[in-house]
């Protein structure tokens, strides 16, 4: 969800990997050209986005029903249920995630790679870290700010291991992507990417996972993360393939990581009918919805979407990052006043409230993102003293 997707490789013949099957030092990363950006996955972004978007104003109860004033089961009586799924998007954007990263990381050092990622992430977290706590600190505002310490706390991106207050709800998300990036950081990029080490990252993360897993230790999930390795796995898995699609060994990473990855997204997402549940999530809906995951990702990655070549899609990539920020929490506040205030009826007030999401994200890019990023990161890619 955080990614700038540039394509940095061309599909490459099985024979042209075999000096990094020996070993060898990669090969210096091949020029960037607009002409190689792959569109089609700043569009699948955005798709995602709006997916958690629909689950956050129509999919869930809890504060959303506060904003509405009844549950959103009654402002959509036959909507909430598809809406429910769209929590899936974050399955999806993880496995954009392990593509993007491995694109991105390879024959990138250390330095570069972590320069990037921070001056990706940072700056456009901060100021929703900032507009959110102002917000709701407002008085009119009937949902509780956290403490001024746990808003500080916030700008860390810490806050999650430290159990404390968060103040943007889908933060958590990147709590994940940060232990994915350290993960590759350490095992790929430090040493630097090949084919060869790339697959035995996926092949032994895949099965750390497991054992963590069966050991139910702490300290092992947080680090290994099994209920989403299978998606940063099997994006990068596709990565491989987006190399070089005859790699047998890359789509065997796909198809294990959708396998057990669809176990999890069923194991977690799934319940059945009850009288007070607020929907009934389908386990055969689910399993759907991740290998349509899936499978638009290789779909970019075997270039079948090549001809989704828009412009527009590249605008669409760029706003997907800060509207996922700010969309939740302050699209509850603009749901009251859509609704309550101006007696908007339900399904105007969706559109216009993730209207009013996608503009304040053109804004934070516009005006936060293109000014701040590639400042951070030329200061964070200096060589250290």
């Amino acid at each position: 969800m955080t990614e700038t997707v540039v394509s940095t490789s061309k599909r490459q013949p099985a024979a042209a990997a075999l000096p990094e099957e020996r070993g060898a030092a990669p090969a210096p990363p091949r020029a960037r050209t607009s002409g190689s950006r792959l569109r089609a996955l700043d569009g699948l972004r955005l798709v995602a986005a709006l997916m958690v978007a629909a689950y956050h104003y129509g999919g869930r109860g809890g504060d959303v029903t506060r904003a509405w004033g009844s549950s959103p089961a009654k402002q959509f009586p036959t909507l909430h249920s598809w809406f429910a799924y769209g929590c899936l998007g974050v399955q999806v954007f993880f496995v954009i995630s392990g593509f993007v990263i491995c694109m991105s990381g390879w024959g990138r050092p250390l330095r570069s790679f972590f320069a990037s990622r921070a001056a990706r992430l940072l700056p456009a977290y901060w100021a929703a870290v900032v507009i959110v706590t102002a917000v709701f600190a407002l008085p009119a505002v009937a949902y509780k700010a956290v403490s001024p310490s746990d808003a500080l706390v916030n700008l860390t991106m810490l806050q999650q291991p430290l159990g404390v207050d968060r103040v943007l709800g889908v933060c958590w998300t990147l709590w994940a992507e940060i232990r994915f990036y350290a993960l590759f950081a350490l095992c790929i990029v430090l040493p630097g990417a090949n084919r060869r080490r790339v697959i035995l990252f996926c092949a032994g993360w895949t099965l750390a996972a497991a054992i963590a897993h069966g050991a139910q230790e702490p300290l092992l999930d947080i680090v290994l993360m099994p209920e989403y390795a299978p998606f940063f796995i099997g994006g990068v898995g596709l990565y491989l393939v987006h190399r070089d699609r005859r790699d047998a060994y890359a789509w065997g990473i796909v198809a294990v990581s959708w396998l057990i990855g669809q176990h999890y997204a069923v194991r977690d997402l799934y319940h059945p009918t009850a009288v007070h549940a607020f929907s009934h999530r389908s386990a055969y809906v689910i399993i759907l919805i991740v290998t349509l995951g899936f499978l638009a990702v290789a779909a970019i990655a075997l270039g079948l979407l090549d001809w989704a070549n828009w412009r527009w899609l590249t605008v669409a990539g760029a706003l997907t990052y800060p509207f996922y920020l700010v969309h939740e929490h302050l699209g509850w506040v603009v749901i009251h006043a859509l609704h309550h205030g101006m007696h908007i009826p339900a399904y105007g007030t969706f559109l216009l409230t993730v209207a009013a999401m996608l503009l304040l994200a053109w804004l934070l890019n516009r005006f936060v993102e293109e000014r701040l990023t590639p400042r951070l990161r030329a200061v964070l890619s200096k060589p250290l003293p």
